[in-house]
């Protein structure tokens, strides 16, 4: 039994871990390894949202936010401190849980569409203070970021960084995993069911969601930081409200509370615009119908309808 349940819960990530492997087998470019990459950077973002939404039942329209602080700790911390800047992914994780942490205990309080607007407006502040601290962030123009080292090695190329970022959502996603099949997972997923009867369970309702927000927020910062350091530049638009739709939109697509379906999404949401782009002035029209279509004949997410479909139609 022990063992069934290990296998249901690592599946995911072993095809997860087959697809990195294959695709650069069957890339042709290294722009494709370079989207493949931006792939598994958004999804990683996303991962956090789906321990925050799909897990804690928690909206954030503001997560983007979290992103920002990664990137712009990754930039600022080896240009105007000289600090490396691997120490300054760590850093940027850290200042980003610490914000989560101030902002998440008030906020959380708020529920429904209130909470979606309170996460909103920590967005929109981020965005806004990276655009205006000009001496600091460089503006709108933004500003170039030091070159990422792991232990002496130089991280460049599309190829290196396409397996630096499928390690970290490798990492992230088994994380996430663990947290789902946890005593903390089952509690978030509880406390998503109804607030009222988790507590009347014995369930910190405040300190389960906080916990969730923070962890969300750290997700999103490793993203940030790898986003920056891949590009060598950074501008506020990695903190726009358009990109913190796109994350949501991510974990919605590809299956709320679903891990390899929030890769799902994120690979939607990334490798599709690119392929539409031979349409020109209709390529946002196109992709949003492909979005209505697949949340109506999908409402689950992609994800779980088709594991829905298959465990009705194998015996």
């Amino acid at each position: 039994m022990l063992g069934k349940a290990l296998r249901a819960r690592y599946t995911p990530l072993l095809v997860l871990a087959a697809l990195m492997v294959l695709v650069p087998l069957v890339s042709t470019s290294s722009f494709h390894l370079r989207v493949a990459a931006l792939v598994w950077i958004f999804a990683l973002a996303a991962l956090g949202l789906t321990i925050l939404m799909g897990y804690a039942g928690q909206v954030s329209l503001g997560h983007a936010g979290f992103l920002g602080i990664g990137a712009y700790t990754v930039a600022i911390g080896p240009v105007r401190l000289g600090l490396d800047p691997l120490l300054c992914l760590v850093l940027g994780a850290a200042v980003a849980g610490l914000v989560a942490y101030a902002v998440g205990r008030p906020i959380l309080r708020l529920k429904g569409y209130y909470l979606a607007i309170a996460t909103l407006g920590f967005g929109v502040i981020v965005a806004l203070v990276l655009h205006s601290e000009a001496e600091i962030t460089g503006g709108p123009d933004g500003m170039a970021v030091s070159r990422l080292s792991l232990f002496g090695w130089r991280v460049a190329g599309a190829a290196s960084w396409y397996w630096v970022t499928a390690g970290a959502l490798l990492v992230g996603a088994l994380l996430a995993l663990n947290i789902a099949a946890s005593p903390t997972g089952r509690a978030l997923r509880a406390l998503h069911d109804s607030e009222v009867a988790a507590a009347g369970t014995g369930i910190d309702v405040a300190s389960k969601k906080l916990a969730a927000f923070v962890v969300a927020a750290v997700y999103a910062a490793v993203a940030g930081g790898l986003l920056a350091a891949m590009n060598g530049l950074i501008t506020p638009e990695a903190a726009s409200f358009s990109h913190s739709i796109e994350l949501v939109a991510m974990v919605i697509i590809g299956g709320l509370g679903s891990v390899f379906g929030t890769v799902v999404g994120a690979a939607f949401l990334v490798v599709l615009p690119q392929m539409l782009t031979a349409l020109q002035e209709y390529e946002q029209a196109v992709l949003g119908l492909l979005i209505m279509v697949f949340m109506i004949f999908l409402p689950q997410g992609i994800v779980p309808s088709i594991r829905a479909y298959l465990m009705e139609r194998l015996p």
